[in-house]
């Protein structure tokens, strides 16, 4: 990429100065201008040529698995993208509110996947333009390491919207291809010698007057993503982040420590808190990343008949309670656990607690 021309500093001013309201005047609108010419840029953003051609090949032999498609279109950014834009523009009582890849599937059918595939720009790592040159890959690299470790950490929290997390992390960084192209210098140039995702962020406000996140942000409404994904984006380098937001921040702490970059320990532990993540079960996600998943999980694709209490019953009763250990620690008495998991028996057609937890698990529900 080429460099970014270094901003000349600005003449001291007083507030009354019309000559200086003129050029602040016209150095926003700049900034407006390259950040609405990026917006546009990413409308052609492109699929992976890979990624295309395994959704396509899970369609030759017939009718796939919605898991298995959710899967496949999880794993590119531009199919991803395609997919929830498309489903959350379809008419209906979901409009605006798909906040997953296998809602979206859904939502528009499989068949209209396959055509979305069909008709994607694509890039190939070895046939590189002078548009995206390693862009697609590098990124898709970032956020595939996020999503794995979100997905690691939600596992050792239990942490139940894991499908929209697959999409949160993927796009958290969705900002930056926004700055790649207004800015010809970005990231290099901006982040200069700054180590941490911390400095990086701090460089981008100085340099920009805007960072990656708020933009992504911007990006992902305009786009008509729901703000349960938006906020998520926009909000992933908060300090006092919370929930969803502070997995995806820490993953993406992760994704980094994964390649080598600088992070810092008690920042790491910072973030960690407020989602109930203790140094000792920190200790154990970046020990197990490097590693073969063995969080791997089926893809929740059906509906969940069970409320969230009889959920937590049943998580409970795989774990190996017993009907008062399972009482004590949900607060809750032995006849209304008896009760549950009746519930639960009668919702899932099974005929004891061994099958109860198998059903649930073999769907993705506990």
């Amino acid at each position: 990429m080429s460099e970014l021309p270094a901003q000349p500093a600005s003449p001291p001013t007083t507030p009354t100065d019309p000559y200086a309201a003129r050029e602040r005047h016209h150095h926003n609108e700049g900034h407006g201008r390259r950040l609405t010419a990026a917006f546009e840029a990413l409308e052609a953003f492109p699929v992976l040529a890979e990624a295309r051609s395994r959704v396509l090949r899970l369609f030759e032999g017939g009718d796939p698995s919605t898991a298995d498609v959710t899967g496949a279109i999880e794993g590119d950014v531009a199919l991803a993208i395609a997919v929830l834009r498309l489903a959350n523009r379809v008419d209906g009582p979901r409009r605006g509110r798909v906040e997953t890849v296998a809602t979206g599937i859904e939502v528009l059918s499989p068949a209209t996947v396959l055509e979305l595939a069909r008709r994607a720009r694509t890039y190939d790592f070895f046939e590189r333009t002078a548009v995206w040159q390693g862009v697609p890959e590098r990124f898709r690299l970032h956020g595939i390491a996020t999503q794995r470790a979100a997905d690691r950490i939600a596992a050792e929290i239990g942490y139940e919207a894991r499908d929209r997390l697959m999409v949160t992390s993927l796009l958290h960084d969705v900002g930056k291809l926004v700055l790649v192209h207004a800015y010809p210098g970005y990231p290099r140039q901006i982040h200069g010698d700054a180590r941490t995702p911390e400095d990086r962020l701090q460089r981008e406000r100085r340099e920009l007057g805007v960072d990656h996140a708020l933009v992504g942000g911007v990006l992902a409404r305009r786009w008509g993503l729901p703000p349960a994904i938006a906020d998520v984006i926009e909000s992933h380098h908060d300090a006092l982040c919370s929930g969803e937001t502070a997995i995806v921040r820490l993953a993406d702490m992760l994704a980094h420590y994964l390649s080598g970059g600088s992070i810092t320990p008690a920042e790491m532990l910072n973030v960690a808190r407020p989602i109930n993540l203790k140094a000792s079960a920190l200790r154990a996600v970046m020990y197990d990343l490097p590693l073969p998943s063995t969080t791997a999980r089926p893809r929740q694709v059906d509906p969940n008949p069970m409320s969230s209490r009889e959920v937590d019953v049943l998580r409970q009763l795989a774990k190996g309670m017993v009907y008062k250990q399972i009482a004590s620690e949900l607060g809750l008495s032995t006849s209304t656990v008896r009760t549950h998991l009746h519930n639960v028996y009668g919702k899932l057609g099974a005929m004891d607690r061994a099958q109860a937890v198998l059903i649930a698990s073999e769907r993705g529900w506990i």
